[in-house]
């Protein structure tokens, strides 16, 4: 059984799920791959957020999206329509009193597929032409859900409510990169971006191992790191992060269809 389990979501994601792994007798290890912070000018999203009851549907693609959106949202405006990708934005809203009880909330109809092509299918496209759509999401992202409802005829707005930047590699983070290599673990990547963050992390360790130390054998210190990940076992939640990752020459990994259930079934099959 692997050592430990591996946890890369932002911090405020990751505690609930780490609660629950610990539960089951696993090791937890926090290893946030994306920080999030706030907008260093929050001016255009209180903008869009004051004039909500202006649109048919608000988006919103993470729960990050949403914590940050709801500190300027006094009270969620009747009539207006949230949509939302899965289990964990339910969650975030319910946090924030916003409840099917109390709104009309849309999530993708297959708990399994928690992404915006699922949401795209769930939406009555049709009713939504020629009316408004803000979409609330980080600084970058895809532009998949603004391209469908565009397509669709509808009048798409999209603002940031955060930032997501991978973190430093400070000494500490360093050496718990190498220490989580040197063991066989469970790692569970809830995103594409994370990924992508975790192997430049990789690559710079790697570059500052070989520059503060001889090389001892025959093969780049770059590949030795990049070889120990790869042998790491992925947990992933979509087929669009489960295509990272074989691109990136993962071969050990886990699809586990969308919610936190599901990613703890997988751990438990693994026990």
């Amino acid at each position: 059984m692997p050592d430990t389990v591996v946890i890369t979501r932002p911090l405020a994601q990751a505690r609930p799920l780490a609660a629950r792994v610990a539960a089951l007798g696993r090791t937890v290890e926090l290893l946030p791959l994306l920080e999030i912070s706030p907008l260093a000018d929050p001016a255009p999203l209180r903008a869009a957020l004051a004039a909500l009851g202006d649109y048919a549907l608000v988006a919103f693609v993470s729960p990050n999206a949403i914590d940050a959106a709801f500190a300027h949202i006094a009270r969620w405006p009747a009539g207006v329509t949230l949509a939302v990708l899965g289990e964990g934005s339910r969650a975030a809203l319910a946090a924030h009193g916003v409840t099917p009880d109390n709104a009309h909330i849309v999530s993708p109809a297959d708990g399994a597929h928690s992404d915006s092509e699922h949401l795209l299918q769930t939406l009555d496209l049709a009713a939504l032409r020629g009316r408004r759509v803000l979409i609330v999401r980080g600084e970058s992202g895809r532009e998949l859900m603004t391209d469908g409802l565009r397509a669709a005829g509808a009048d798409v707005a999209v603002v940031a409510a955060y930032r997501r930047d991978v973190p430093q590699l400070t000494p500490a983070l360093s050496a718990t990169l190498q220490r989580l290599l040197a063991q066989q673990n469970d790692w569970i990547i809830t995103s594409s971006e994370a990924l992508r963050g975790l192997m430049l992390l990789l690559e710079e360790l790697a570059c500052r191992q070989a520059d503060a130390a001889p090389r001892q054998s025959g093969v780049p210190a770059q590949d030795a790191t990049v070889a120990k990940m790869q042998r790491q076992h992925l947990i992933v939640p979509h087929a669009r992060i489960a295509e990272t990752a074989y691109k990136f020459g993962f071969t050990r990994l886990t699809l586990t269809g969308s919610g936190d259930e599901r990613l703890l079934a997988a751990l438990q099959s693994h026990l």
